[in-house]
């Protein structure tokens, strides 16, 4: 239960620093106002790093069902342990999200626009166009889980590993981000997107669910493809 608890915080770390940033940056009449798309790149990146710094030692930290699921293919993995995994992960998703609903709590009410509000919790394609946001997922975690597996085969001073990830996250979300929003990571974008689609936030409008799959099938395929090239190349 340590693992499965541990990924539940984890996640819920990730989405409040993460989503946190979203909102700061989306909503109205907060101090940090049209922050920007590096404003968002960065926080999710340190997002990340916080997260694996936090229970990195006790998890391994995936905090991502498609690391998980990458993981496993790459044989790094027992893949009796993903449910278990995923389940923390997708329960910390929803508790972090509802954090940042209670944190902006009076700025809901303030934000007019619908779409406004439901980027706060979840991605969305800057065009919509199902092949091309299906493989802009697949691109972003594939580098994702191949970034990582090269990652932690490389040496790196005690205590550092977890600040590089979160440089590769900052980086994908710049380089290859402004598609989709770079869910890169099933739980991200469903957990949030459930917490939307039940919090009572004031003119929220619904919840996108048609578009709902590419954040979940996308990352899924790429984690896996970032493994096989990985276990190829090495």
């Amino acid at each position: 239960m340590s693992n499965f608890l541990a990924e539940l915080l984890g996640t819920s770390i990730l989405i409040i620093l993460g989503c946190g940033a979203n909102a700061g940056s989306a909503l109205k009449k907060t101090y940090s106002n049209g922050g920007g798309w590096l404003m968002g790149a960065f926080g999710w990146g340190l997002a990340v790093m916080v997260a694996v710094y936090s229970v990195g030692q006790i998890s391994g930290a995936h905090i991502n069902p498609a690391v998980t699921i990458g993981l496993a293919a790459a044989g790094e993995f027992d893949w009796a342990n993903v449910p278990l995994y995923i389940a923390g992960q997708m329960i910390g998703a929803i508790v972090g999200a509802t954090v940042v609903y209670l944190q902006y709590l009076p700025h809901w009410k303030a934000t007019e626009d619908p779409a406004t509000k439901l980027g706060v919790f979840s991605t969305a394609p800057a065009l919509k166009n199902t092949p091309g946001n299906l493989i802009s997922e697949i691109i972003g975690t594939a580098v994702l889980v191949l970034g990582l597996l090269a990652i932690g085969a490389n040496s790196f001073a005690d205590g550092l590993n977890p600040f590089i990830v979160g440089l590769l996250i900052t980086s994908i979300g710049i380089s290859l981000g402004g598609t989709t929003g770079y869910a890169i990571n099933p739980a991200r974008d469903l957990g949030p997107r459930i917490a939307h689609a039940i919090l009572p936030i004031p003119g929220k409008g619904d919840s996108d669910w048609g578009y709902a799959w590419i954040p979940i099938i996308g990352p899924i395929i790429g984690g896996v493809l970032g493994a096989i090239i990985y276990i190829s190349l090495w």
